[in-house]
C-alpha cells in the first residue's frame, strides 16, 4: 500500500536536515516519477498540463469534476508531511473508494501542483497561479534560482514549454469542486481532522541593499557603507511590526559576496508578511519599508523593495465547507496563516481544505509531524468528501 513511508529517503537534506525537494528540480522530478508509477497502477490516466502540474485521471476527463490532491515540493530542509501527506492521502483514498466497490458519477482527479512552496524559484504556488493567470507566463520564466538556473530552462529541460504557459481557462472550467488536505501547519486543531475556514493575507517582499564592499580590516568604520547594518535593522522592524496577530518574518538573508573578513557590497533579504486582512499587511510591510529606507540612509546605502507574491485573505467556498464538515460528523472549521494551492484556486473554483491535526504546532522544519492514527483518519475523511462529491 502506498504510503509516506515510499518518500522517506527521497531528497533528504544532510546538511538542514528534512528534505530539500523543489519544482523540477532532480528530486521533485523522481517523485513526479514515483507519482506516475503509482497512478497508473491504479489505472488512472496520468496527463501533464503545460504549467508542468499532473493529473491522474478516475474516469475520462470533463467539466464538473471533482479533484484532491497537493504538491510534492518542500521547503529547504523542510518536514515529510507538507504537501506529500496530501498526495498520498489521494491516493489512499482512491484504494479505499475502490475496496468498497464505489464507482464515481462525475470525473475525479488526483491532481500535484508544481513548486508550491516557492522554495527555489521564489514565488509560491507556481503552477497554480500560472494556471489561474495570476502570474504571467513571461515573468515566471525568468525568474532564477541561486544557481542562476531560470524556471523557463528548468521547465524546458523537464519537457515543457515555457512558451505555452499561462492561464488554462479548459482546466479551470474542468473542476467543480477542489478539496485539499493537508497536516495543520499550528496548533489550532486539536480534534484528529478538521476543515479550513479561512487563509491569512500574504505575500513575499525582497529587499536589496546596496553599499560598498570593502576590506573589513583596513576599512575605517566611519568610512564604511556597509549593506548588512540596515538590513539587520530590517530584521529587528519587522519582528516589532508584528502585533495584534499579524506576522513578518525574515527567514533568508544573503551578503554578497559573503566573505568573513569581506564587507558586503549587497545584502538580499526576503520579508514574509502576514495578517488577517490586506490592508493590516499591507501596513505591517509599510513599517517595515519605512524603517529599511530610513536605516539605508544613516549608513550611505541604497535599499530596492521587489514585490515577488502576494494573495489577499482567502474565505473558502461556506457551502462547500459547511456541506464537508457535515459529511464528515460535524468536524471543526479553521483559519490558517499558511498559503496554498487550495487558497489560489479559490477565486476561480468552488474549493474546500481537510486538515490533519499537528499535535507540536511545528512545520516547515524537519520535525513537523502527525500520528499514525490521525493520518489515516484523514484518508478516510478525504474518501468521504469525495465520494460525497463525486457520488
Amino acid at each position: 500500500m502506498t504510503s509516506l513511508a515510499d518518500l522517506a529517503d527521497v531528497g533528504r537534506d544532510a546538511r538542514r536536515g528534512g528534505y530539500s525537494r523543489h519544482g523540477f528540480d532532480r528530486v521533485e522530478l523522481e517523485l513526479r516519477e514515483w507519482f506516475t508509477a503509482e497512478a497508473t497502477a491504479r489505472g488512472l490516466d496520468v496527463r501533464a498540463d503545460r504549467n508542468g502540474n499532473l493529473w491522474a485521471w478516475w474516469g475520462r476527463p470533463g467539466p464538473g469534476a471533482v479533484v484532491t490532491g497537493s504538491h510534492l515540493d518542500s521547503v529547504p530542509g523542510g518536514g515529510a508531511f507538507d504537501g506529500p501527506l496530501g498526495v498520498v492521502s489521494a491516493l489512499q483514498a482512491v484504494d479505499l473508494l475502490r475496496a468498497r466497490g464505489f464507482r464515481p458519477a462525475r470525473p475525479l482527479a488526483v491532481a500535484v501542483f508544481v513548486e508550491e512552496e516557492g522554495g527555489r524559484f521564489g514565488v509560491a504556488c507556481l503552477g497554480t497561479r500560472l494556471m489561474t493567470g495570476a502570474i504571467t507566463p513571461e515573468r515566471a520564466a525568468a525568474l532564477v534560482d541561486a544557481d542562476g538556473v531560470s524556471f523557463g530552462d528548468a521547465a524546458r529541460a523537464a519537457g515543457f514549454d515555457p512558451s505555452a504557459m499561462g492561464r488554462d481557462d479548459a482546466a479551470l472550467a474542468s473542476i467543480g469542486a477542489f478539496v485539499e488536505l493537508h497536516v495543520e501547519q499550528g496548533r489550532g486543531l486539536t480534534a484528529p481532522v478538521g476543515v479550513a475556514s479561512s487563509i491569512l493575507a500574504h505575500g513575499r517582499w525582497r529587499f536589496t541593499f546596496t553599499g560598498e564592499g570593502n576590506h573589513a580590516g583596513a576599512t575605517p568604520v566611519q568610512d564604511r557603507r556597509d549593506p548588512v547594518l540596515p538590513a539587520s535593522a530590517t530584521v529587528l522592524a519587522a519582528r516589532a511590526a508584528a502585533r495584534g496577530g499579524a506576522r513578518a518574518t525574515v527567514g533568508r538573508i544573503v551578503p554578497n559576496p559573503g566573505g568573513a573578513n569581506v564587507i558586503a557590497s549587497s545584502v538580499d533579504l526576503w520579508l514574509d508578511a502576514r495578517a488577517s486582512d490586506d490592508a493590516t499587511t499591507r501596513a505591517v510591510v509599510a513599517e517595515v519599508v519605512a524603517a529599511a529606507e530610513r536605516a539605508a540612509a544613516d549608513e550611505g546605502c541604497e535599499v530596492r523593495v521587489t514585490e515577488e507574491s502576494y494573495g489577499d485573505t482567502v474565505h473558502f467556498d461556506a457551502g462547500l465547507r459547511d456541506e464537508l464538515s457535515a459529511v464528515l460528523g460535524g468536524v471543526p472549521a479553521l483559519p490558517t496563516g499558511a498559503g496554498h494551492d487550495a487558497g489560489v484556486l479559490a477565486g476561480h473554483v468552488p474549493t474546500a481544505m481537510l486538515f490533519v491535526r499537528n499535535p507540536t504546532g511545528v512545520s516547515h522544519a524537519p520535525e513537523e509531524f502527525a500520528e499514525d492514527a490521525d493520518c489515516a483518519a484523514g484518508v478516510v475523511a478525504l474518501a468521504a468528501a469525495l465520494e460525497h462529491l463525486a457520488g
